[in-house]
C-alpha cells in the first residue's frame, strides 16, 4: 500500500475512533443524567410538597391534579407546626407538647456522644491489633471479626436486657454507649494502620516516644481520612437510628419527668401518628427537616469518605 493510501486509511480509522468515543461519552452522560434525575426527583418533590398546605396536598393526593401544587400559595406553616411547642386538642383548647427542636437537640447530643465513644474505642483497638504485640492477638481479632456474622437483631435482645439491669432505661447512657463499639470500624481502621511502615514505630521507640505518643503524633495524622470516615458514618448511623431509641427511650427522661428524651426518629413518628396522622404535608416537612442536616453534612465531608476507602485497602 502506498504511503498516501496508508495515510488516508489511518485518518479514516482515527475519525471513526473519535466518532465512536464521542457517541459513547454522550450515551454515558445521558444515562447518568437520567439516572441522577430519577434519584433526585423524589427529594425535589418532597421539598416542594413540604411548602404546600395540608388541605391542598390532600386534594392533590386524592385527585392527582397538579393545579393544587400552586407555587404562588407556598407556605411555611408546616415547618412552624413542627417546631411549635403548643397545639390544640379536639375541643379547641391549647395544650403544651414537645417541640421538634427538643428532639433535634436530643439527637445531636446522642449522635455526638456515641460518635466520640466509637472513635475512641476504634482508634485504641485498631492501634493495638495493628501495631502492638501480645499473646493471642490474632486469635482475639479473629473472634472479634466472627461477631460480625451475628445478625444485629439478635444483639438487640441482649443489649436491652443489659440496659434494664443497669437501670439505664430512658437515659442518654442507653442511647450513647450501646453504639460505643463497632467491630467493622475497628477492622476498617486497622487496615489503614497496618499500611504505616513499622520502621516508624521502631524509630519512635528509639527516640523515647511511648505508644500513646506514637499513636497521637504519627498514626492518627496519617490515618485521619479513615478516622473522619468513621466519624461521618457513625454520626449518620446514630442520626438515623430508630429501633433502639424506640425500645429504650420512649417517654420522658428518667432524671426529669418533664423532659422528653425521644429522638427525631421515634419522637417525630409518635407525633405524626397521634396528632398529624392524616396530614401528609406536615409529615413531609418533618422528613425534610430530618434529612437536610445529613444531606448537607455528607455533601461537605464526602471527600473524606473517598479518601478513607482508598487508604484503608478496602476497595468497592
Amino acid at each position: 500500500m502506498a504511503t498516501g493510501e496508508l495515510y488516508f486509511a489511518d485518518r479514516k480509522a482515527l475519525r471513526r475512533y473519535r466518532a465512536g468515543f464521542v457517541i459513547s461519552r454522550i450515551l454515558l452522560y445521558l444515562f447518568l443524567t437520567v439516572f441522577a434525575l430519577f434519584m433526585l426527583l423524589p427529594f425535589v418533590f418532597m421539598i416542594v410538597a413540604s411548602f404546600i398546605s395540608p388541605l391542598e396536598f390532600q386534594l392533590f393526593s386524592s385527585t392527582g391534579n397538579f393545579m393544587y401544587l400552586d407555587f404562588s400559595n407556598w407556605t411555611i406553616d408546616n415547618y412552624v407546626t413542627i417546631f411549635a411547642s403548643t397545639t390544640t386538642d379536639s375541643l379547641g383548647n391549647i395544650v403544651a407538647r414537645t417541640s421538634f427542636a427538643q428532639y433535634f437537640f436530643n439527637t445531636f447530643v446522642v449522635a455526638v456522644g456515641s460518635t466520640l465513644v466509637t472513635a475512641i474505642t476504634a482508634v485504641l483497638s485498631a492501634f493495638a491489633f495493628a501495631r502492638l504485640e501480645f499473646k493471642g492477638k490474632n486469635l482475639l481479632f479473629t473472634l472479634l471479626l466472627a461477631t460480625m456474622m451475628i445478625p444485629g437483631e439478635m444483639m438487640v435482645i441482649t443489649n436491652y436486657q443489659t440496659t434494664v439491669q443497669l437501670d439505664w432505661m430512658n437515659t442518654f447512657s442507653a442511647l450513647i454507649f450501646v453504639h460505643g463499639v463497632s467491630v467493622f470500624y475497628i477492622f476498617y481502621l486497622r487496615q489503614t494502620f497496618q499500611q504505616i511502615p513499622n520502621e516508624l514505630y521502631l524509630a519512635a521507640k528509639v527516640d523515647g516516644i511511648g505508644d500513646i505518643g506514637y499513636l497521637w503524633k504519627v498514626m492518627l495524622p496519617i490515618g485521619m481520612p479513615t478516622v473522619m470516615t468513621i466519624v461521618i458514618l457513625s454520626l449518620m448511623g446514630a442520626w438515623n437510628s430508630y429501633v433502639w431509641p424506640t425500645l429504650v427511650a420512649n417517654s420522658n427522661w428518667k432524671y426529669n419527668s418533664d423532659y422528653d428524651i425521644r429522638l427525631v426518629s421515634n419522637g417525630l413518628m409518635a407525633l405524626f401518628s397521634s396528632e398529624y396522622g392524616t396530614q401528609d404535608a406536615i409529615k413531609i416537612a418533618g422528613s425534610v427537616v430530618v434529612t437536610a442536616p445529613l444531606f448537607i453534612f455528607f455533601i461537605i465531608f464526602h471527600k473524606y469518605i473517598m479518601r478513607g476507602v482508598s487508604r484503608s485497602g478496602i476497595k468497592g
